[in-house]
């Protein structure tokens, strides 16, 4: 299958579960974080009802109440360090994705991280990938107020990029990523790494890996 770029001036990849397929050690690092606090932690919940959501929202509702700025920062760190010493040992980028990168360069697009995640893991998944040469603008969870489902990261992104929002293209995992895109009238492609192909709207074009592309 080869991609559709007519018109497209600048790819936009979430990270977690796009560039790296990273989903189940992000859960045991939460359930690590979640029994050093006392609080309750049952995976298959956990995901039903926070995945693809700022670490701002989701301390929020574990904590079940309202935190400073500062102590959501605090504990976000806490969990995302936890995290990185847990993946640090098997990260490695998506299938294909390097090779597809430097194709979009070649071809002369701009290319965008958007995550919810902190700068921190985002620098810590670009320099042990080998993907930072291809990275034109990274876009973090503390640089907007809301989060995905809301568009406003991927607005952020294509305002960094110069490029208006109809000509962008964005590679999601996750249901809120995925209508946050659409949400920003951007081109959405489905990674089926988190989620399985069959969960996704077929209406979408889907993919396991960026090999389909190469």
């Amino acid at each position: 299958m080869k991609i559709k770029l007519d018109g497209i001036e600048g790819i936009i990849f979430d990270m977690d579960g796009v560039i790296v397929d990273n989903y189940l050690f992000h859960i045991d690092a939460w359930g690590e974080f979640c029994k050093r606090h006392g609080l309750n932690f049952e995976s298959e919940d956990f995901t039903k009802k926070y995945f693809g959501k700022n670490n701002a929202d989701i301390l929020k509702a574990l904590f079940g109440r309202v935190l400073a700025d500062a102590e959501v920062h605090q504990l976000g760190e806490e969990k995302e360090a936890i995290y990185r010493e847990l993946y640090q040992p098997h990260i490695k980028p998506l299938d294909g994705l390097v090779n597809f990168m430097k194709e979009l360069k070649i071809l002369g697009k701009k290319i965008a991280i958007a995550s919810s995640a902190p700068q921190s893991n985002i620098d810590f998944v670009v320099n042990n990938t080998g993907i930072k040469v291809y990275i034109d603008v990274t876009v973090n969870g503390n640089m907007v107020k809301l989060g995905k489902p809301n568009p406003d990261i991927f607005l952020k992104a294509s305002e960094l990029l110069g490029i208006q929002p109809a000509n962008c293209l964005v590679f999601e995992d996750s249901f809120s990523g995925i209508q946050a895109a659409i949400n920003a009238g951007m081109q959405v492609v489905a990674v089926a790494t988190t989620h399985k192909k069959e969960e996704h709207n077929p209406k979408l074009t889907i993919i396991s890996d960026f090999n389909t592309f190469l």
